[in-house]
């Protein structure tokens, strides 16, 4: 069988842990073998971070915007006992959101809906999609801590020498500090991201914030989304037959718990964060939801909505056997291979990564699965499967197809 070709190389972000193992499986067993495949390689794996003082990072995220699409693997965030762990040089910060801020796109996040892996809600019907702001906020913050008494404030220079001054607090003894930021223009775009994409899904729109509290903060966005909605999106929503409404974090969430489904919820970053998991954990595991960021040049990156599989990894370093959930990351280079082949017009190219996600849901549902699907499907009698051997199974049903 002749492979499928490219023209132009996906750019490929390597990660971490058990992730990297997978990442290396799916190349091996259901890339490479079918296709020719072309990538322009970067390692963001923590120890190569470190060796390029986080350079790597930014370079990848300077290939993304040249050839317009990306697949990238888990990476870690290193925090203060991976710094130790790793001997690093300095606590380097979230991979995700130096890429996020260069790209300034908006992360859209959707469960993988699989026969016998039922929501753990049941009145869920439909996928429900995060749309994440994925600029600024606490991903992009300053931090200080305070080691004693002192007044910390809050200062604004203009470019005129002119200030704003907010006291934050008269600290008493240590504490912490946080500053954090947005942009009205990112923010512009997230909004109409967020918009084209539900006219483009036909779904409604919510957006939530915490407005009641963060009076200038979190009303910013809620007053940006207001007014782009009334003044560019308003006929058209009602042309299309569906709604934007805006609501409060908690009340949203509340709203989602009672709903069917099929909506697409509009977050802030952090927001976004912790609320796809929730989602995708709700609707199967945290490895079957799909994540990909769009940015408003026309940008992709594509990657698993989950973490590097930490506890598997180190399971894996003794020689001991895993069951580790690779859908995500095989439906990461699905999505990228299937935008790639859409831009340089290479049908074989978007088929492929069609039959490839239909052999994964079809694995799943004959029976054959990771543990922690396998602990929670409606299917009688699943076969476990590990990491590998569930790899295998899904080339078993793509050469099939081919």
């Amino acid at each position: 069988m002749e492979k499928i070709k490219m023209t132009t190389p996906l750019v490929e972000m390597d990660g971490d842990e058990m992730t990297r193992i997978l990442w290396q499986m799916i190349k091996d067993e259901l890339l490479n073998p079918f296709v020719e495949l072309r990538t322009e390689y970067y390692d963001l794996g923590l120890k190569h971070r470190d060796e390029t003082n986080d350079q790597v990072t930014y370079d990848s995220a300077y290939a993304n915007k040249k050839y317009g699409v990306a697949v990238k693997c888990a990476t870690i965030t290193p925090n203060a006992a991976r710094v130790k762990e790793y001997d690093l040089k300095e606590m380097w910060k979230s991979p995700n959101g130096t890429i996020r801020a260069i790209l300034d796109g908006t992360v859209f996040r959707a469960p993988i809906v699989v026969k016998g892996i039922e929501p753990c809600v049941k009145n869920w019907k439909r996928p429900i999609t995060i749309a994440r702001h994925a600029y600024g906020d606490v991903y992009k913050a300053s931090e200080i801590r305070v080691p004693g008494p002192g007044k910390a404030e809050l200062v604004y220079t203009a470019e005129d020498g002119t200030q704003i001054r907010e006291i934050i607090a008269d600290f008493k003894g240590s504490g912490v500090l946080q500053g954090m930021h947005n942009l009205d223009a990112s923010i512009t775009s997230f909004a109409r991201s967020c918009f084209n994409y539900a006219l483009d899904q036909k779904q409604d729109l919510w957006f939530s914030t915490k407005d009641t509290i963060s009076k200038k903060y979190d009303h910013t966005f809620k007053d940006i989304f207001q007014e782009i909605y009334e003044n560019e999106y308003k006929e058209q929503f009602e042309k299309a037959g569906i709604t934007y409404f805006y609501t409060l974090i908690d009340d949203a969430v509340a709203r989602i718990m009672k709903s069917e489904g099929g909506m697409i919820w509009a977050c802030k970053n952090y927001d976004g964060d912790v609320m796809s998991d929730m989602i995708s954990s709700a609707f199967g595991s945290l490895a079957m939801m799909t994540s990909v960021l769009v940015s408003p040049d026309g940008n992709f990156e594509y990657e698993a909505a989950h973490g590097t599989v930490q506890r598997h990894y180190y399971k894996h370093l003794k020689g001991e056997e895993t069951s580790t959930n690779s859908v995500a990351t095989i439906f990461a280079w699905t999505g990228a291979l299937r935008k790639r082949g859409e831009l340089d017009g290479l049908k074989d190219l978007m088929a492929f990564a069609d039959k490839l996600e239909q052999a994964t849901i079809q694995t799943i549902e004959e029976g054959k699965m990771t543990k922690d699907l396998a602990l929670i499907t409606t299917i009688p009698n699943p076969t476990v499967l590990n990491s590998r051997e569930f790899i295998c199974a899904i080339r078993e049903n793509l050469e099939k197809m081919m």
